[in-house]
């Protein structure tokens, strides 16, 4: 007969708990790209890298926060729902990136986004974003992001570039 054995969060350190946020991640966070029009900028769009994950309960939140030193924890009023968000472009380059390629995520189409979210991170650090060609270039790799039913966008590649 096995034994089952429960964990405390005391027990998740490490390796351990790199694995359970990344799981965490797999079910519940998003790595997402969103435009803005800026009239002030040579291109008249930002682009705008994210990493988000909502909860009810802020806990595990607050642990991947402290984990990945960055980012911040905001509350909709609405609803009450918490929100970690990292939207600084060296935070995610330098702290997110590199987490979630030492512990990474398992699903075909989370791991397909981030690798997408991953060469845009690449382009935009190279200031790819500050010409339009290689804006072009971060908006048709970002429609391979979260494809399929569900997905908004107040922006699309046609705003930018309607040919």
């Amino acid at each position: 007969m096995r034994s089952v054995r429960t964990i405390s969060r005391k027990d998740l350190k490490g390796k351990d708990l790199g694995y359970f946020l990344a799981g965490f991640v797999e079910g519940e966070g998003s790595f997402n790209v969103s435009l803005r029009r800026k009239a002030d900028y040579k291109v008249s769009w930002q682009a705008v890298m994210s990493f988000n994950v909502s909860q009810k309960d802020p806990t595990i939140l607050g642990v991947l926060k402290k984990e990945l030193n960055c980012g911040i924890i905001k509350v909709r009023k609405k609803d009450l729902l918490y929100s970690y968000d990292v939207t600084n472009p060296q935070d995610i380059i330098q702290r997110v990136i590199p987490y979630f390629q030492k512990f990474p995520l398992l699903s075909e189409s989370k791991r397909k986004n981030f690798a997408i979210f991953c060469k845009i991170a690449q382009i935009m650090d190279k200031g790819g974003h500050k010409n339009l060609s290689g804006l072009r270039k971060i908006l048709e790799l970002r429609e391979l992001i979260n494809e399929g039913k569900g997905r908004t966008r107040k922006y699309g590649i046609n705003d930018v570039f309607p040919d």
